[in-house]
């Protein structure tokens, strides 16, 4: 009979040490999920701090752009107030097209492709957009852990017990945006 009772203990001390171990992996694979999304916020800051001395260097030699500049500007304040993951990638992706356009007229002015304040801001953003890159991609690595944890058997049991909800991806939304980001003069 006691024989019993100790195997029904054991049982319990198992599972309740199951349990804590499920619980502690989904805490710590959240944290590395808001972990990696504060890495792409650091980033996205970067780019917003970039963009006004940008503003300021081409102002100056595209007069006739006022549009382009307006734009960018206008996108630049979207992205930066947007909230949700949704939102915020479809701001960022407009911000990154109004860029992209920005460069592109750019190059139609030969005195501001040759000013060495416009280079090395136009290199910043370059390498600034491949830490965005390389911060998406570590971040959806870290969604697809996180996700994959929770939906397991018998990990989904916890976790839906628990309120642990799957997180979105931070993804391209449309086909344009799958092209490079071209930051050449």
């Amino acid at each position: 009979m006691q024989t019993t009772y100790y195997i029904i203990l054991a049982v319990i001390v198992v599972l309740i040490l199951w349990l804590i171990g499920v619980y502690n992996g989904l805490v710590r694979l959240r944290n590395r999920v808001k972990e990696a999304w504060s890495d792409i916020d650091v980033q996205l800051k970067r780019r917003y701090d970039l963009i006004p001395n940008l503003m300021e260097t081409v102002k100056g030699y595209m007069k006739h752009e006022e549009g382009v500049l307006t734009k960018v500007t206008q996108a630049r304040a979207q992205a930066m107030q947007a909230k949700g993951l949704k939102e915020k990638g479809q701001a960022e992706n407009m911000l990154s097209d109004t860029l992209k356009s920005l460069f592109a007229v750019a190059e139609g002015y030969p005195d501001l492709k040759a000013s060495q304040n416009f280079l090395q801001l136009q290199e910043e953003i370059a390498d600034t957009e491949n830490k965005i890159q390389a911060a998406r991609r570590f971040y959806n690595g870290q969604v697809r852990d996180f996700n994959t944890k929770i939906e397991v058997f018998p990990n989904n049991v916890v976790a839906g017990m628990l309120k642990f909800q799957a997180q979105d991806f931070f993804a391209i939304e449309d086909e344009k945006q799958r092209e490079n980001v071209q930051v050449k003069f």
